[in-house]
């Protein structure tokens, strides 16, 4: 009696609507093993830009900014250097080139050995031991014999790599021996087409690319369709199975259109009827952008990086999805090339440097580069909360200032903050190595009553200003343009704060001007010449007086307008065309800061000086 086998589904179905019957078209679609060629692979590779990039753009940007290394003094210079000699960076652009392209690809160590099927022992390797290395594509490097021991760890992976020459000799490679670089995952080996290797990226991609290369083509045809002449003429059909008339409608046609092309003008006969048809290309560029979305999603690739394009929308500047991308390359930089390229790697430090620094590492550099403003920023809020730590201000600090220096020596040179910091403590030494005289620390120190005062000075009303060094050569320029007064030249400065709200001007700081405190700005740049008010003013721009005059807000300063403008008041008793006086062009050449109080009372000092 032959075997019953019944399947059970478990599925919605509605006889009514026939929804999951063999009448719903989509209950009966189904996924089938997609087998693309290499030879189909490569060509959608060279002969479309899409596929191009969905396989070139990850790999690039996975080596575009490359390592850090961290080692001791001279070593990285070494490395490095090897790297160089070796062009570990191109090898290894070549080989995630050509995994993603083709499901893998690998890199081999040429050390000299001739057993090839041996483990490379990368602990016999010394200085200059590593000769040249070798890309060799899935094509050329098949997958031997899986490992299917469970106590091995090769489990799962191949136990041997054949090469295959021309000449169809095989040489057999250890695992040892080659950075291996996969594709994309298949999920099941027992699937896979090419054991022991992944899949092209372009494997799942391929269909959404397509529909967007078809509707990008089937939009360029219509370009040919966008005008159609329709004439209507009597009797057509009925005529034209006589052979004379279709030799004299074309000529007649020919001519109508060879004297439009002439004058502008078609000729028809007066029964004839003419009309023109044009196409609508309105929601054509939203279809064709949203395939392109379809094929951006499909490759995980950001539109603003894919396509080149700035990102669409209000307010959309496209850098979360910029960031989520180089998180996702951070990843794979870390979960998948650093594993693939540990061997490789140590055997590039043991022929840099002939031994093995247990010390040594790298980082992945980051895509996401920050402004220099950030960085400025990260700095002073490292540096801050530095201060806040070693304490002050009569608080105690939260660890030994020794402690928090050598933390701070580490964080500055990991980031970068402080370039020649590594080298500018080996050569002056840590805090922690300093040995102070009591007596020279001692005295180093403020007097106890000044320190409580400047720590504990009382809040006051603050005005800041520069005085204008070379007042007597601006003055002279503008009186020789018509001005019959202008300020002394005494009074030339630049305010810089004029605070209302009390502070505390020890938190204030000071300007990084130098040793002299002035302050030159450049001749050239913006300059113009305004009313405030009653005042007569030359605008210029300073980027120096504009930090400080914001670093001074950040400390509870307050300002009596909605922006600061570096400005020199001129005059206040001009009153002429201000548009014929040409603004002072040349250096402006400030003095150290002066902090008084406020005075509100201000206006009731000013005089004119009326001398040439």
């Amino acid at each position: 009696m032959a075997n019953i086998i019944a399947f059970a589904r478990d599925s919605l179905t509605n006889l009514v609507s026939r929804l999951g019957t063999e009448r719903d078209k989509a209950s009966h679609s189904v996924y089938a093993t997609p087998i693309l060629s290499d030879e189909q692979i490569v060509n959608a590779y060279r002969g479309a830009w899409l596929p191009r990039k969905i396989v070139d753009i990850p790999a690039l940007d996975s080596c575009r900014n490359w390592r850090n290394w961290q080692a001791g003094d001279g070593q990285i210079e070494k490395i490095e250097s090897e790297e160089k000699r070796l062009n570990v960076r191109g090898k290894v652009m070549q080989a995630r080139t050509q995994a993603r392209l083709l499901g893998g690809a690998a890199i081999f160590i040429g050390t000299g050995d001739n057993n090839l099927r041996e483990p490379l022992e990368v602990e016999n390797i010394t200085a200059g031991g590593v000769r040249y290395l070798t890309v060799f594509s899935r094509k050329h490097l098949s997958a031997g014999e899986i490992d299917r021991d469970p106590a091995s760890e090769m489990y799962g992976k191949p136990s041997f790599y054949r090469l295959n020459s021309r000449d169809g000799a095989t040489v057999d490679v250890h695992p040892s021996r080659l950075a291996i670089f996969q594709g994309n995952a298949i999920g099941d080996d027992d699937l896979a087409f090419h054991q022991g290797w992944g899949d092209s990226v372009l494997t799942s991609v391929l269909d959404a690319v397509k529909n967007a290369d078809s509707t990008a083509a089937n939009i360029a045809s219509l370009v040919f369709e966008a005008k159609v002449d329709v004439i209507r003429v009597p009797n057509f059909m009925a005529s034209i199975g006589n052979e004379e008339y279709k030799r004299k409608i074309l000529e007649r046609y020919t001519l109508a259109n060879t004297a439009k092309g002439i004058n502008g003008t078609l000729m028809l006969d007066k029964e004839e009827e003419y009309e023109t048809k044009s196409a609508s290309f309105a929601t054509l560029p939203d279809i064709l952008d949203r395939f392109l979305t379809i094929v951006s999603g499909a490759a995980d690739i950001p539109a603003t990086r894919l396509l080149g394009q700035s990102p669409a929308g209000l307010n959309s500047t496209g850098e979360a999805d910029l960031r989520n991308y180089y998180d996702r390359i951070s990843a794979m930089q870390e979960i998948e090339m650093t594993p693939a390229m540990y061997r490789l790697d140590e055997a590039l430090i043991r022929s840099a440097l002939g031994s093995r620094d247990p010390s040594i590492h790298y980082t992945w550099a980051p895509l996401w580069q920050m402004t220099d403003k950030e960085r400025a920023d990260i700095f002073k809020t490292k540096a801050d909360g530095a201060r806040a730590i070693a304490g002050g201000n009569g608080q105690p600090p939260l660890m030994p200032v020794e402690a928090l220096s050598d933390a701070l020596v580490n964080a500055f040179v990991e980031d970068g903050s402080l370039p020649g910091l590594e080298a500018a403590i080996e050569e002056y030494g840590k805090l922690s190595d300093q040995e102070e005289d009591e007596d020279e620390v001692a005295a180093a120190l403020p007097a106890p009553s000044r320190w409580q005062a400047a720590n504990d000075a009382a809040p006051r009303t603050l005005y800041v200003r520069r005085d204008v060094l070379n007042a007597k050569e601006i003055i002279a320029h503008f009186k020789a343009q018509g001005l019959e007064t202008t300020l002394p030249a005494d009074d030339l400065h630049v305010t810089i704060t004029f605070s209302r709200i009390p502070v505390d001007w020890m938190k204030m700081g000071e300007d990084w001007t130098g040793k002299d405190g002035r302050l030159v700005i450049s001749a050239g740049g913006p300059r113009m010449m305004e009313r405030f008010g009653e005042a007569t003013v030359l605008l210029f721009s300073s980027s120096a007086l504009s930090w400080r005059h914001e670093d001074m807000k950040r400390q509870g300063t307050s300002w009596d307008h909605p922006e600061y403008q570096p400005h020199v008041t001129i005059s206040y008793g001009f009153d002429g065309d201000l548009s014929k006086v040409r603004p002072w062009t040349g250096e402006i050449v400030l003095g150290p800061e002066v902090f008084e109080e406020v005075k509100e009372n201000w206006k009731e000092g000013i005089t004119e000086d009326a001398e040439r």
